[in-house]
């Protein structure tokens, strides 16, 4: 029997490929609606202290599975797959990938963004620039030294694998973030495949100058890394091929965005001046700053926010990252058991009215912004033989919630126009005490769109955009409904909680160096009885 023509138009599908797992989801381009989609776990090793991998042929695996899960969908609800007219890919960024051209397969194991194994490796490049400052190559490429971002990741790899070392010698090679390597897959892999990637995945990997969009010389001259193992840089939105196999053979892929910049366009952040933040694993903070980068001051980053078409202007953002929110909560469950589901804690949390001055630093991975300390660690303090379960459950919640105070006061310094509301998503964001919380602790309401998938969202518009099924004119862009969160607390309880993190926030600080307080020395107070200390590292997870 004929399936019945759709209703809904034209479709686009996008590839959500994030830390901790992989979806594919499928919207209808006139009015935004989710239609179907399917999700499937990733899973993650953690080889040694600090390590995090995820198998290549796995994340791709997943993806197949999910598309042959949504298309089943679809057909179920008598809605024809080749309305699906182009595909769109958000990815988790800086994740490092190194592939044989010839073979097709990994040369080594994906290294997860919040994987610390390359200290070392960074100190070793800090020490070689001149006053061995961190931010020597901000000027270039918008970010500091740190493990997070792919070109050092990539410097580990070739310093520790043969392997990788002699497919590098034999051009055979291929180096990508995870946009790449499932581009490279869709497209034909070691049969003709596009080694490709966008704009805003290239700007997260160290080696891309920010004002050129190309690879720059003396990046990867500082770096040691060739050329010939790069991908082409693109746009974020344009027909880079088309899907080779499988039940969506021959749709157009159109569009790619790193995950944080699909959620920024999915909340349609696309003016001047907007800003987004995603909790997820981490927590990411995007402020567009429009069509000139802004080198911050404040430790945070500068990145390619978009560039939505081969002739398009390039916008910027300033970002600020914090490696672990969502994380955090997997582990109390995984780790502590302190929680059966991720679901759960938020009903523990809420059991108690406050943390009972217990406070949570949840530095597994080092600080990044505003503080980009690689030598801190997890720190729980205040402990006290008051405090129960729900205390800690709840100092993991408001541990999001400074960290994200942090990057907001960063960002207001950097751009000179404090935010007067702040627009949320990601999977936390469906914690309703979370996002109390969150207002109280900023002074300002916290804006919840109720269709939480604004990352796949934004790929998706990226790719309508480029086959000219989906406007982003802003008189075309769909009404998003929302949910407003407004404070309800004093300034004087907001100032004492957020004093008390900074503290806490000083005692996680070089705790890998062997140092027990951060650089201003200070000495405990009478209330923080005991200090727990965790380097486990983290199962990345979005909850």
């Amino acid at each position: 029997m004929a399936e019945k023509e759709t209703d809904f138009g034209p479709l686009v599908g996008a590839i959500d490929q994030g830390t901790s797992s992989t979806r594919f989801l499928v919207f209808a381009s006139k009015t935004s609606e989710l239609l179907s989609y399917h999700q499937v776990e990733v899973k993650q090793t953690f080889p040694k202290e600090g390590w995090v991998e995820e198998d290549p042929n796995e994340i791709l695996a997943t993806c197949y599975e999910c598309f042959n899960r949504v298309v089943e969908n679809l057909r179920n609800m008598s809605i024809d797959p080749a309305n699906i007219k182009a595909i769109g890919i958000a990815n988790q960024r800086e994740t490092t990938v190194v592939w044989d051209r010839v073979t097709g397969q990994p040369l080594h194991p994906a290294i997860i963004w919040l994987d610390t194994r390359t200290g070392t490796t960074v100190q070793k490049l800090v020490d070689k620039t001149p006053g061995q400052n961190k931010d020597h190559l901000q000027p270039l490429c918008g970010l500091p030294l740190s493990t997070y971002f792919s070109a050092v990741k990539l410097r580990w790899i070739l310093d520790n694998s043969a392997d990788v070392r002699a497919a590098v010698e034999e051009n055979r090679c291929c180096f990508g973030t995870i946009d790449s390597w499932l581009m490279w897959n869709f497209t034909g892999g070691k049969d003709g495949g596009l080694h490709i990637t966008d704009v805003t995945n290239a700007s997260r990997t160290m080696l891309m100058n920010i004002n050129t969009l190309k690879w720059d010389d003396k990046l990867c001259s500082f770096f040691d890394i060739p050329k010939s193992v790069l991908p082409e840089i693109r746009s974020s939105a344009e027909v880079y091929g088309h899907m080779s196999e499988g039940v969506l053979k021959g749709v157009p892929i159109s569009g790619i965005l790193g995950d944080q910049q699909g959620a920024l366009v999915g909340q349609t952040c696309l003016k001047k001046g907007m800003a987004k933040n995603t909790y997820g694993t981490g927590c990411f903070l995007l402020y567009n700053t429009g069509e000139e980068p802004v080198l911050s001051k404040h430790g945070l980053l500068t990145t390619v926010a978009y560039k939505l078409g081969k002739e398009a202007p390039v916008v910027y953002a300033l970002e600020g990252s914090v490696a672990i929110s969502g994380a955090a909560v997997r582990w109390l469950r995984d780790n502590l058991g302190i929680i059966k589901e991720a679901k759960d804690i938020e009903p523990l949390a809420a059991s108690v009215d406050n943390c009972g001055g217990v406070y949570f630093v949840p530095a597994f991975s080092g600080l990044y912004a505003p503080y980009w300390q690689t030598d801190a660690r997890g720190i729980i303090c205040g402990l006290t033989q008051y405090s129960t379960k729900a205390h800690i459950a709840r100092a993991v919640l408001e541990a999001v919630c400074f960290q994200t105070k942090e990057l907001l006061e960063a960002m207001d310094q950097d751009s000179g126009i404090p935010l007067v509301r702040l627009q949320v998503d990601g999977g936390m964001t469906a914690n309703q005490l979370l996002m109390q919380l969150q207002a109280d602790l900023l002074n300002i309401p916290v804006v919840r769109p109720s269709m939480p998938e604004t990352t796949a969202l934004g790929a998706a518009m990226a790719a309508g955009h480029a086959v000219g099924v989906w406007s982003l004119a802003t008189e075309d862009l769909t009404a998003i409904t929302t949910d407003t969160f407004s404070p309800s607390i004093s300034e004087e309880n907001r100032s004492a909680r957020y004093s008390k993190w900074k503290l806490a926030v000083q005692k996680s600080m070089h705790w890998e160096g062997g140092q027990t307080t951060g650089p201003s020395q200070v000495d405990l107070p009478k209330g923080l009885i005991s200090v727990v200390r965790s380097t486990l590292p983290p199962a990345a997870l979005h909850v």
